[in-house]
């Protein structure tokens, strides 16, 4: 579960992010849509603890039964939430192997059961990435992304938080990824937090979609019946 509470974030003069509560239950899939500067990136960088709060609070957990934790304050939620906003997330000095093995070890995974992980991942991989004999640095966009979001889901984290996870890649590359996140969630009753400008990939895999502008929720909609498609033609136009 992620929860918001009087959340705001200020630069200078300019509210980023004005939310006075936000709750994401277990096992939603929410697209988090908006134009540029919505804040959409500032309210995953709040929540993963990359940057501070001006006020209000921040609080994670495993489940619905679990204790909520406020990220600021502890490091155990780190655990059971898996991230990838950018490619600062990255270490591109390493090849893509080399780095799925260091996430490993750092979440105390077998370095068997991270191949067996990345194996099962091979088709959105491709051999471009696995195998190609390339460090991160040297990939395309589209494929430094792919690591990046593969990296994410090694640890099967219970809270997955993608930053525009469709972008760069082509469109076969994104079937293939709306088809991944949905077996992931179906495998694992994850929670995933999406945001993305391609609105239909983000309404076709999203139980609820979340319209954000100007720091500020607009609308948290059930998309359970399809329902966000209609609310979002409505608006964007």
């Amino acid at each position: 579960m992620i929860k918001a509470t009087n959340l705001t974030k200020d630069y200078g003069e300019q509210r980023a992010v004005d939310i006075p509560e936000l709750i994401i239950p277990d096992g939603t899939i929410l697209g988090l849509v908006g134009n540029n500067g919505a804040g959409k990136t500032t309210l995953f960088r709040l929540i993963l603890d990359l940057i501070k709060a001006t006020d209000g609070e921040i609080g994670l957990s495993k489940s619905e039964e679990d204790e909520i934790l406020n990220p600021a304050k502890c490091e155990e939620w780190k655990h059971f939430v898996g991230a990838y906003v950018n490619e600062g997330f990255l270490i591109d000095f390493l090849s893509p192997e080399e780095y799925f093995l260091f996430v490993g070890k750092v979440n105390e995974i077998p370095e068997e059961t991270v191949k067996t992980t990345v194996e099962r991942y091979s088709e959105f991989l491709t051999e471009e990435i696995i195998g190609a004999g390339k460090l991160i640095r040297d990939l395309s966009a589209g494929n430094r992304q792919k690591v990046g979001i593969v990296s994410a889901l090694l640890a099967r984290p219970k809270i997955v938080i993608l930053d525009e996870p469709f972008n760069f890649l082509d469109p076969s590359s994104q079937n293939k990824l709306k088809k991944l996140l949905m077996e992931y969630h179906e495998e694992t009753g994850a929670t995933l937090l999406i945001s993305s400008h391609n609105l239909n990939h983000t309404v076709d895999i999203s139980t609820h979609v979340a319209l954000m502008e100007k720091g500020k929720i607009l609308s948290f909609i059930d998309n359970s019946d399809g329902a966000a498609n209609k609310q979002l033609d409505e608006y964007f136009s």
